[in-house]
């Protein structure tokens, strides 16, 4: 396979040579150089490689270039080469606009010009650079394919899997030819789908989400037996407990079972996120912290599901599903929620074929043209409406009161009220759903009539609230009636301690009536619903971690 392309951009042919030939001179021997004088001929030059099958590693743009500057370019590359390590080459009055680039494009660094000497202002940059896109799944496994049929949930779970975990798969459907002779060529048929053919050529028939796991190098077993710290979960708040934990020298166990980033990872676009003034969207927020968290040395399992917490002297056992077991002074809770299921006839045998639970950006370009359905009046709602409105041909938008302004941020009313293609329709459910392989027709209750209609569709996507994800806990940790973890002051009932509480200390902030067991994030009662709440509580849990472990 050819080697991976820097790319170098720059109007000023003088300044274009220095810069090519001085990457040239240290990275000439692992990495083609590619050299462009404007914009449009980088852009042209990023389309060639992308029909080729290659890859470019980083992409540096003068930000002063007419027709096309740098921010706008890398802008564009975005969507070619969204993987592709960015920096912008700026004079020092462009500064400001250096640091604009940094949310505008998701920049990753930007250099003054000049750059001498290249050794100690240019090279430690791109050795950083390089570093960490090597590090990411899709410079390892570009190949990955999965053969599926269109409307079969476990083709879709696969797909989902791979996305919300950044591995880059490419999807090829079972009754086309080229999937086909993929089929033929692994011995197997369409009975088998969905077949997951890895970057070594191995078929994985009907693979289960840790088969996955396991044959695209993510961690599945730990590597210890005692931690510091356990994080169970790797949304927001599990992400921050994680970071903080490790980087002030914690053995830190970050415990998930599906996908790094939870409900926030599935957003396409979090606008109101300190720092972010024109919008993050979950997976490069959540591809962030991951990367933060690893630089830390956190040791991060995917696929394993937590089924239990037992006292251990001091510590506190961790049961895992397959019946192993790990041990850690203390646990932070950060399991986060799920979307309760729509309870409408007709819908559960169509999860994953037509219904689906979440954005489900994967099903995002198979919906161009259609109307699509979505159940729901906040923010994840929302957003997902604005996301599906550049592919679908109109989105409809089911809710039960009589407006949007209760549930859901001012700045996204606002946005959906600008987009001809959403209409929203109050005190409107869904009552009912049918289909035979995949989901035709939605029956919708008006609920100021009481009269019911039937639209024709085969996209419903699920917005309706969420539920904690605590039964495992069962007794061992006090939660309230809805399921959320009690802590700190919340577990105080008159002035008395909850009960076999034993440390002669109220419980910390965080602290749940296991002492040692903290919780973080929307699995804690009484928490605010904010992706910057979560991650705040999670560096907030640490700091109590610390306080404990140092208590006599």
């Amino acid at each position: 396979m050819q080697n991976a392309a820097i790319l170098t951009v720059d109007d000023d042919p003088s300044v274009s040579r220095a810069v090519a030939r001085d990457v040239r001179r240290r990275y000439g021997d692992r990495y083609r150089v590619i050299r462009a004088e404007s914009g449009s001929s980088a852009l042209d030059a990023l389309h060639e490689i992308k029909l080729r099958g290659e890859q470019v590693a980083v992409m540096l743009a003068d930000y002063r270039m007419p027709q096309m500057n740098g921010i706008e370019f890398l802008e564009a590359a975005m969507d070619v080469f969204p993987l592709a390590r960015r920096v912008l080459l700026t004079a020092y009055a462009d500064t400001d606009a250096a640091i604009s680039a940094i949310n505008i494009v998701d920049l990753d660094h930007y250099l003054l010009k000049p750059w001498n000497p290249p050794e100690e202002k240019l090279y430690p940059v791109l050795d950083a650079l390089l570093e960490a896109w090597l590090a990411t799944p899709a410079v390892t496994m570009p190949e990955t394919k999965v053969v599926g049929h269109r409307w079969s949930a476990h083709s879709f779970t696969v797909r989902d899997f791979l996305a919300r975990n950044l591995v880059p798969y490419r999807w090829l459907r079972a009754d086309e030819a080229e999937g086909g002779r993929l089929l033929t060529a692994a011995g197997m048929s369409e009975a088998d789908v969905p077949v997951v053919i890895t970057t070594d050529g191995k078929a994985l028939a009907r693979p289960t989400e840790a088969d996955l796991a396991a044959h695209v190098g993510m961690a599945t077993t730990p590597a210890s037996d005692l931690y510091d710290l356990a994080v169970i979960g790797a949304g927001p708040a599990g992400l921050g407990a994680a970071v903080y934990g490790a980087s002030e020298g914690l053995r830190t166990l970050l415990v998930e079972q599906r996908a790094t980033g939870g409900q926030a990872g599935q957003s396409s676009r979090i606008e109101n996120y300190l720092g972010f003034p024109d919008g993050v969207s979950g997976a490069q927020l959540t591809d962030r912290a991951r990367r933060q968290a690893l630089k830390f040395n956190t040791e991060l399992l995917t696929t394993r599901e937590v089924v239990g917490l037992e006292r251990s002297g001091s510590a506190t056992l961790l049961h895992f599903g397959d019946g192993t077991a790990v041990t850690a002074h203390t646990i932070v809770l950060a399991t986060g929620v799920s979307y309760r299921l729509l309870d409408a006839p007709g819908l559960a045998d169509l999860t994953g074929r037509g219904v689906f639970y979440g954005a489900a950006a994967t099903e995002a370009p198979s919906c161009a043209g259609e109307e699509i359905y979505i159940v729901g009046g906040a923010n994840s709602a929302g957003q997902a409406a604005v996301y599906f409105s550049r592919y679908a041909g109109k989105v409809h938008i089911l809710i039960r009161g009589d407006d949007l302004t209760r549930s859901m941020s001012q700045y996204l009313i606002d946005q959906i009220e600008a987009i001809p293609s959403i209409e929203v329709h109050p005190r409107t459910q869904v009552v009912g759903g049918e289909g035979r392989d995949h989901l035709e027709r939605l029956i919708l209750c008006d609920g100021r009539t009481g009269l019911t209609t039937t639209v024709a569709t085969s996209w419903l996507f699920v917005f309706i609230g969420a539920e904690p994800r605590t039964e495992w806990l069962g007794d061992v940790v006090a939660r309230d009636a809805s399921g959320y973890v009690l802590t700190g002051s919340d577990l105080l009932a008159d002035g008395r301690r909850p009960a076999g509480w034993t440390p002669s200390r109220d419980p910390y902030h965080l602290e749940s009536s296991m002492p040692g067991v903290f919780a973080a994030g929307d699995v804690r009662a009484g928490s605010v619903k904010r992706v910057a709440s979560a991650v705040g509580e999670g560096a907030m849990a640490v700091s109590l971690v610390h306080r404990y472990l140092e208590a006599p």
